[in-house]
């Protein structure tokens, strides 16, 4: 059969197939839509200054809320998940420690290229067809078309947890201008666990759970603030993390489901792996800069990474 007779089923299904074995977790697919509740709630968030100095946040509204506004005539949005957990856990036991998503390859990188492969493919079959990829490098809301498209729930952790896969778990998204067949939500299994909302050091998790006062997050504090020294909040509050934070992901009962990435990308370097204590401590700019070439790490840059480094070690 030529690829171009494909019909609507049979070109969804040829999708997914590929998605899975260009390596993807998850895929699933829905309807564009306007997100109206969506970022209402966003706007809510704004105004409690839970954003911190993120102020990027604030920005493009109406393409957060209209993918239509992003991309002529999209129709749907087929999201997608890749895994990162890693088989060597021992980076995040020792500190100072780096949050598992950071170990290899800049993850924007690594997985939008795989999704523009996929959109070329697609076109492969249909040339008419347009798309963009998103892979957090837009003003788009992939946690909440993850959740239309039945990628899993937003946990108590804000994140999206699938019930078979955990959460360690890139998002991206590929916004197209056909229609197709469009999957379900799935309903939430947090229940009454209060792991995560028990865990978090900083309790930058509501008490109800689902909102996240991002300027209170381990993780924005040794990313996003460019401060010279962390704020008073986080002091003895860091437990050894020295960028980002897996602590709400390590207590969460569905993450017993996550199973070790096989992408090669993601693999830390050997020269991270030999890190000892005392190299930390005397790490120099040229070391920062071999050891973390290519990695989300370098975003925080040196002078973020020796401050991160000293409050992970005053807990």
């Amino acid at each position: 059969m030529s690829s171009t007779h494909l019909d609507k089923s049979s070109f969804t299904t040829w999708i997914k197939e590929e998605a899975l074995t260009a390596g993807f977790l998850t895929v699933g697919i829905t309807k564009v839509v306007t997100l109206d509740t969506e970022t209402d709630r966003l706007k809510a968030w704004l105004d409690k200054g839970y954003n911190g100095e993120m102020h990027y946040m604030a920005n493009h509204f109406d393409l957060r809320k209209d993918p239509r506004l992003l991309m002529d005539g999209a129709q749907s949005v087929i999201c997608l998940s890749f895994n990162y957990h890693p088989e060597d856990d021992s980076l995040s036991t020792t500190a100072p420690k780096i949050a598992r998503y950071a170990y290899g390859r800049d993850y924007h990188k690594v997985v939008k290229k795989k999704m523009i492969n996929l959109l070329k493919g697609m076109q492969v079959h249909r040339p008419e067809l347009g798309g963009r990829a998103f892979v957090d490098s837009a003003p788009v809301m992939e946690r909440e078309w993850a959740k239309r498209a039945g990628l899993g729930w937003v946990g108590k952790n804000t994140l999206i947890i699938h019930p078979k896969k955990g959460s360690y778990f890139f998002l991206g998204v590929i916004i197209i201008d056909q229609e197709l067949d469009y999957d379900t939500p799935i309903s939430d299994h947090c229940g009454t666990c209060t792991r995560c909302i028990d865990a978090c050091p900083t309790e930058a998790i509501a008490q109800e759970g689902y909102e996240l006062n991002a300027s209170q997050c381990i993780s924005y504090a040794t990313i996003e603030l460019k401060a010279e020294k962390l704020p008073a909040d986080f002091d003895e509050k860091m437990e050894g993390w020295a960028f980002g934070c897996d602590i709400c992901q390590e207590v969460c009962p569905w993450n017993k489901f996550s199973t070790p990435h096989t992408e090669a990308d993601f693999h830390p370097s050997d020269k991270l792996k030999a890190m000892t204590s005392e190299s930390w401590a005397v790490m120099t700019q040229d070391d920062f800069d071999s050891i973390f070439f290519g990695t989300p790490v370098k975003r925080t840059g040196y002078e973020g990474m020796k401050r991160n480094i000293e409050a992970a070690g005053n807990d």
